[in-house]
């Protein structure tokens, strides 16, 4: 292992009179099988589907020592189920470890997933209100962080309407707005920044530093290795529940990519900077056709056009990026597109069956097993039993998750939740794919593994449409793009144009 957080001894730092906000010693955490816990009596929903399943538990974290400082902001990195997630939530005192201490000096405040204490019917100011005082502060206090957390979010007139109309972007805009006005020792945000635009990235790094400027401690986890090495001090790389690397954070984001591109053998380099680009070139036959789309909402009887006017056709053999500023509509492009919207305005063709991934763990059931969840899936896509049954290996197989497959989803990071509602979607073969920004917790391995599914799609004639705002993604494995801002289609065609043209207008934004 190499050299263990902080670069002076422990002894030097508490001579320096740096006292440590955390300090972790020894840490276990330990998950039963699915088969094992009363709690989790639904699973065996399971016996009726397809028979008994046996799983020992797992060791979610091993051992687990490091200690962190004020003036910290410390990357969390490691392939998906490494245990990320489940140190957040130790230090946030959501869990108590197996074995070994967890010594938390402060106040935290804690991201851990979007929507967390949100209310879906209630606007993001009534939602400011209320994770305020459910954090402990009283409604006159919350009232006077109310302009900072306002100004912050940069969502303007969409605190005033109901968080179901949000899309993940402006909900990691809010849940980050509030957590970080807040004023705690700690902040702790698990992935909750890959769903932030150029733009509020740039405000919430800022933020970032704000905060440990005033002697306090900011621990981010992400995929993002870039992130880690420009804006982290310090970073652990977790790996299996246990610390492979920590120190300084260009360091141990070499070592984790070292490792991540010869898990796989010298094939294939786990960085999307190696991924193979999609050949040009639409097919002959329309999958999507849309004439003069506009989605309508109401709040206080006053209308909101979330989308107007938009017209596009998308073509078999295409993989369309669908880009934009957080609220521009691209959420609810996707929810149109699946039928979850009906237009108010405009023609809609659809020639296909469409599969979905529109948000982390979007139809599982976090009291059921992995296996349990693949039937449930398939099922609520119209797939016979017989069929999932025949591709159910594959889906395991592909989702890397064999280890965790008989374990209730509950226990799931987001990054696991999204390797399996990828497999599953994707496996099942569908004449069109759409993701809404659901791979941007998967790791830097299943990112590249699942673009090059993506690519073997469309050998099958299949159309795929993926919003992110991973701009790597776009440029390198996306066909054609389309920009949407504040509900209009902005441009159609050449990604790398379309990439241009958006960072053009973040810029202009300033």
């Amino acid at each position: 292992m190499r050299k263990l957080l902080n670069s002076q001894p422990e002894n030097d730092q508490a001579a320096a009179g740096r006292i440590p906000l955390v300090r972790a010693r020894n840490l276990g955490v330990y998950y039963e099988g699915s088969r094992d816990r009363r709690d989790d009596f639904k699973s065996h929903i399971h016996n009726i589907v397809k028979g008994e399943h046996k799983s020992d538990g797992i060791w979610a974290l091993n051992d687990v020592s490091f200690t962190a400082y004020p003036g910290d902001v410390l990357g969390v990195i490691g392939s998906n189920g490494a245990g990320k997630t489940t140190l957040c939530r130790l230090i946030a005192g959501l869990l108590r470890p197996n074995r070994g201490t967890m010594e938390v000096k402060g106040s935290v405040s804690a991201l851990l997933s979007l929507g967390t204490g949100f209310d879906k019917e209630l606007t993001g100011n009534e939602n400011i209100y209320l994770n305020g005082m459910m954090l402990g502060f009283s409604k006159q206090k919350v009232r006077e962080m109310l302009p900072l957390i306002q100004e912050f979010s940069g969502l303007g007139p969409f605190l005033d309407r109901p968080l179901k109309h949000y899309s993940s972007g402006m909900k990691a805009r809010l849940g980050f707005s509030i957590a970080s006005v807040i004023d705690a020792e700690i902040l702790v945000i698990d992935e909750v920044l890959a769903r932030g635009d150029m733009e509020f990235k740039e405000r919430a790094v800022k933020r970032v530093w704000e905060l440990v400027s005033g002697a306090k401690m900011v621990l981010v986890v992400t995929h993002e290795t870039d992130f880690v090495e420009e804006n982290c001090n310090q970073a652990i790389w977790l790996e299996k529940g246990e610390i492979k690397a920590s120190g300084q954070a260009g360091e141990v984001v070499k070592a984790y990519e070292e490792f991540a591109a010869g898990a796989a053998g010298p094939k294939r380099k786990k960085k999307l900077s190696a991924l193979k680009s999609t050949n040009a070139g639409a097919g002959k036959q329309k999958a999507i056709e849309a004439k003069n789309i506009g989605i309508k909402f109401k709040f206080e009887g006053r209308p909101f056009w979330a989308l107007k006017d938009l017209n596009f056709s998308i073509y078999d053999r295409e993989i369309i990026g669908i880009i934009g500023p957080n609220g521009a509509g691209k959420s609810t492009l996707c929810r149109t597109l699946c039928g979850i919207y009906r237009q108010d305005t405009g023609e809609l063709n659809i020639n296909g069956t469409i599969a979905a991934l529109l948000s982390f763990g979007t139809g599982f059931n976090p009291q059921l097993s992995g296996h349990d969840n693949i039937y449930l899936n398939g099922m609520m896509l119209g797939i016979p039993k017989r069929l999932i049954r025949e591709v159910e290996g594959k889906i395991v197989e592909f989702s890397e998750l064999d280890d965790y497959i008989d374990m209730p989803v509950k226990h799931y990071s987001k990054g696991m939740r999204s390797r399996l509602g990828f497999s599953i979607a994707s496996m099942l073969q569908p004449d069109i794919f759409i993701i809404d920004e659901a791979l941007s917790a998967g790791d830097i391995a299943f990112q590249e593994k699942a673009a090059n599914r993506m690519q073997d799609m469309l050998e099958e004639a299949k159309a795929v449409l993926i919003v992110t705002h991973s701009m790597k993604i776009v440029k390198k494995i996306c066909t054609r793009a389309l920009l949407i801002n504040k509900g209009s289609l902005v441009y159609d065609g050449d990604p790398k144009e379309a990439v241009k043209l958006y960072k053009k207008m973040v810029r202009d934004m300033k």
